[in-house]
């Protein structure tokens, strides 16, 4: 007799319909004394520790006992016994349910009342196939969930990317490529963790809502503390109140968790975004490029056993230390013309928009300069560059770069394209950091603008009781696990991306 897939008769049925006919499956198999939403189930295994297990030595007569539990993905009835995938978390494996083994009752239930995506728990002994597949020959079988709904084909799965990341479970379930990203992801920042109490840092945390969004340059996310009659703001960086940790006498820390910033999407941004930062009393920007350079490569020798990694479109990234230190002024001039920083202003503007930048006449000389690194060089920074010395203007939180006060000592980490992580000599002069807190006030206030609104007067106070001198770093976690799987999109890596509310 010819096998059939179970599923089969269902392609051509409406999704209510199938919906009905599992919510009529699921009531007969209550009126039988089945539970469809069962029970806990003891003395599972993983799938693939079960295969691991398997004695192709024993001898045939040798009972291997098998108790696993996962989602039905497939099966094939042959007349009396039936051929089906079960899948969990860890692997899959093909279930061999013989009418004369199991009884004639329960054969019938599941050929006629269990469903692909139904999850069960089987318990037998495992064996090979004539064919070679290892398989447990199923003693008994027990139904712990129903599926209502139908999972997307088997053979075309989710073929709309919208709906991957609207409903990530079925994303999950139907494509394991997916499944193998975010246990990856899951593994890098475990790695992190692990590296970094190697180190002798301390996790900590800070708070999420704050008084004031500080220790970046973004929109934050405002929201209204009904108990204190204030506005507050989810935070966009840690930044402040870390550094507040090394006043208080904690030398090497860090926090890994979620930023919010009120701005666009797209494939590389993502509003709500992980981040670790780490600061280390007595360090500087040198210590920590040090630190993420060989954080880095130890996760992907360690996660993924290579430090080539290979991207889908033939690019591979070559983290082999020591790592391409460039001058942020150097690379400019590379694009722009040696010149660049010597021509006068409107010179500088006629220059940019014959690169085709789009630049305001009224622009700041170090705002113009910064269009042509973002937008002409950043993106050919495919191999691992840590970028030096930038303009002053651009970090105010970090120290100056003794020989020159207009520049600060600082590096942006550039991989495939994209800042992984910026790190500071932090700034812990109290005189200079208030100055640079007004300057900056100054520039972007509104009419209206209260100082004491605008700017962390507390932090001030914090420097004035004396920051010891200090790296730090933040590394944006969603950024590092695209370049270390090759994700071409930030949604890829990110469970439950933000996406357009449906309306």
């Amino acid at each position: 007799m010819s096998g059939s897939q179970n599923n089969e008769p269902q392609a051509q049925m409406s999704a209510e319909d199938i919906f009905t006919q599992r919510l009529n499956k699921a009531e007969e198999l209550q009126n039988a004394g089945v539970l469809p939403f069962g029970e806990r189930y003891d003395g599972i295994a993983p799938i693939a520790d079960t295969r691991a297990s398997y004695n192709a030595e024993a001898d045939e007569n040798e009972e291997q006992p098998a108790c696993v539990a996962g989602r039905l993905m497939s099966r094939r009835i042959m007349g009396n016994a039936i051929f089906a995938d079960v899948r969990d978390s860890s692997e899959r494996v093909q279930l061999f349910i013989s009418k004369k083994l199991i009884g004639a009752e329960p054969f019938k239930m599941f050929k006629k009342l269990l469903d692909i995506g139904d999850i069960i728990g089987v318990k037998g002994s495992l064996f090979v196939t004539k064919t070679g597949e290892l398989s447990i020959k199923v003693a008994e079988y027990k139904l712990l969930s129903k599926s209502l709904r139908s999972l997307p084909e088997k053979f075309h799965g989710l073929t709309n990317v919208e709906q991957r990341y609207r409903q990530r479970y079925l994303d999950l379930i139907m494509n394991q490529d997916s499944r193998k990203v975010f246990q990856q992801r899951f593994e890098v920042i475990r790695e992190i963790r692990k590296y970094l109490e190697t180190k002798g840092y301390l996790e900590v945390e800070t708070p999420m809502l704050q008084p004031m969004a500080g220790g970046a340059s973004a929109n934050p996310f405002k929201t209204y503390y009904e108990a204190l009659s204030s506005e507050m703001f989810m935070r966009i960086a840690p930044e402040l109140y870390l550094k507040r940790l090394l006043v208080g006498g904690f030398e090497k820390v860090y926090e890994l968790n979620r930023n919010f910033r009120n701005e666009g999407m797209s494939r590389r941004h993502n509003p709500e975004f992980t981040m670790i930062e780490i600061y280390e009393a007595y360090g500087d920007c040198r210590t920590m490029m040090d630190l993420v350079e060989e954080m880095v490569t130890t996760i992907a020798e360690n996660v993924f056993g290579t430090l080539k990694i290979e991207h889908a479109d033939g690019k591979v990234i070559d983290l082999t230390r020591p790592w391409r230190r460039a001058p942020y002024h150097d690379l400019v001039k590379e694009k722009a013309g040696d010149d660049w920083f010597d021509i006068s202003h409107e010179e500088r503007v006629k220059r940019a928009k014959e690169m085709d930048l789009f630049i305001e006449d009224s622009w700041p000389d170090f705002e113009i300069t910064n269009e042509v690194y973002e937008k002409l060089i950043e993106k050919t920074l495919i191999q691992p560059t840590f970028v030096t010395r930038l303009p002053a203007q651009l970090v105010p939180l970090a120290k100056a770069c003794p020989d020159d006060e207009s520049l600060v000592d600082v590096f942006e980490l550039e991989i495939n394209g994209q800042e992984i992580a910026p790190g500071y000599s932090e700034l812990n002069d109290p005189v200079e950091q208030r100055r640079r807190f007004m300057e900056q006030y100054e520039r972007t206030r509104e009419e209206g603008d209260n100082v004491n609104e605008k700017v962390d007067q507390d932090f001030l106070t914090a420097l004035e009781h004396g920051m010891p001198p200090a790296g730090g770093m933040g590394i944006g976690i969603d950024r590092l696990v695209m370049m270390l799987t090759g994700a071409e999109s930030i949604r890829d890596v990110v469970l439950f991306p933000q996406m357009r509310i449906n309306k």
